[in-house]
């Protein structure tokens, strides 16, 4: 994303001069307030909005892509398994031949033995597995992610937390991945960037230079701490930038 701008019909400015560079297989979060622009600029990728200034470059030409939003957003009148499959069907694919693949999407994030159960019978954490499955179903080269994890408790967040982790090491897809939480971009991320209070721009990135896979050792070391500390002081420098030109 180069110099990218976007202004909503009655005037709000989102997104001034976004400038944003994404490497093959990386997973980078965003993070930065409410409002700040964050998931506009995945609808922006996304191809869900369009921009007002700027420009998106492709260097191989844009690829599959798959979205996890806020709500798991599943057609209650249907079945795990057909919930996962709707991706599939949109494309023209018939349900006996991607039959193997939506069970494998399935298996990938622990629903396996919940195919033909519907959405109503599951719980909040599952209901966010089942969306993931259904945005892996394609095997896009780009997974965004729009703070998936956000409304689940904290034990049910850091088991999904991990899950990720292991299909995304796994699969090796890029991944932006927005997020409010701190402790969630540091222990999931390699790249963090931080983005300033609407217009969103880029304050300032952060690599997390800490090995995969990472677990509860990860999660309640010093140096996790001492990567929090660093993102949060950014995450507070960029904020009192509010009202800066």
């Amino acid at each position: 994303m180069r110099g990218v701008g976007k202004t909503f019909e009655r005037g709000t400015v989102a997104l001034d001069a976004l400038d944003l560079e994404l490497r093959e297989g990386e997973f980078v979060s965003l993070l930065g307030p409410s409002g700040c622009g964050k998931s506009t600029a995945l609808r922006i990728i996304a191809g869900l909005s369009t921009v007002s200034e700027g420009i998106i470059e492709w260097p191989n030409g844009a690829g599959q892509i798959g979205f996890v939003f806020q709500e798991p957003t599943l057609m209650p009148w249907a079945n795990v398994a057909a919930n996962v499959q709707l991706p599939l069907t949109l494309a023209g694919t018939d349900e006996m031949s991607s039959r193997a693949t939506v069970t494998q999407s399935l298996q990938r994030v622990g629903l396996a033995n919940f195919a033909n159960a519907f959405p109503r019978e599951l719980s909040g954490g599952m209901k966010m597995r089942a969306s993931i499955a259904r945005a892996l179903v394609t095997g896009p080269q780009l997974l965004l992610m729009d703070e998936p994890f956000a409304a689940l408790d904290e034990i049910t967040r850091f088991k999904l937390n991990n899950d990720l982790l292991a299909v995304w090491r796994e699969l090796r897809r890029t991944v932006i991945f927005v997020t409010h939480s701190v402790f969630e971009s540091v222990y999931l991320s390699q790249r963090i960037v931080v983005m300033t209070p609407r217009p969103g721009r880029v304050f300032g990135e952060i690599a997390i230079d800490v090995p995969y896979p990472r677990d509860e050792r990860f999660r309640t070391s010093a140096e996790y701490a001492g990567f929090c500390r660093q993102v949060a002081e950014t995450l507070g420098k960029a904020m009192a930038t509010a009202g800066a030109p």
